[in-house]
């Protein structure tokens, strides 16, 4: 359903079932995923029913995990070196292939 959201298909036409017309059950696939989509949460992915018992959830049904991603990480040491006040305005940090330098 992401995909048929991205390119504005109907699920039918994605599978290779429809002509490219919006049935019933397309609509109520794009309103399903709508309504899912509003429902997770933007800071951590999950669905507050994921973590309700009384829907079904578990208020154990994660764990938190770190993980080091060395591009955040070579961002934020880049980002330390970016002085403060007028010189530092307007500095945009960003990665690029290291072949295309």
């Amino acid at each position: 359903m992401e995909l048929c959201h991205t390119y504005g298909i109907p699920h039918s036409q994605f599978t290779g079932a429809g002509d490219g017309r919006w049935t019933a059950l397309d609509r109520a696939k794009a309103l399903a995923w709508l309504a899912y989509t509003r429902a997770v949460c933007s800071g951590c992915g999950t669905r507050a029913d994921e973590w309700r018992p009384d829907l079904g959830g578990d208020p154990f049904a994660y764990v938190a995990v770190a993980s080091t991603c060395p591009g955040c990480e070579l961002l934020a040491m880049e980002r330390e070196q970016v002085p403060d006040g007028p010189d530092g305005r307007g500095v945009k940090i960003g990665l690029k292939p290291r072949r295309e330098q």
